[in-house]
């Protein structure tokens, strides 16, 4: 499942300060998805858009309720 690798991923890259700069160079989501799956991970574009979307509601959500 492509959706537990992308969580894996974040949280390795959040984690590893190499990984971090093995990925600050990608630009775009596919050179992103192609550095990922260079490194062993199986994240889809789709996986990305998903993310992004319900980052984009948790903070509709947050703009609701702040002061």
């Amino acid at each position: 499942m492509s959706w537990s690798e992308l969580e894996r991923f974040v949280s390795e890259v959040e984690a590893d300060a190499a990984l971090q700069r093995a990925l600050r160079h990608c630009r775009s989501r596919k050179e992103l998805i192609l550095a990922a799956r260079r490194l062993g991970y199986r994240i889809t574009r789709i996986d990305l858009q998903r993310a992004w979307q319900e980052d984009q509601l948790e903070q509709a959500q947050r703009d609701q309720f702040a002061p």
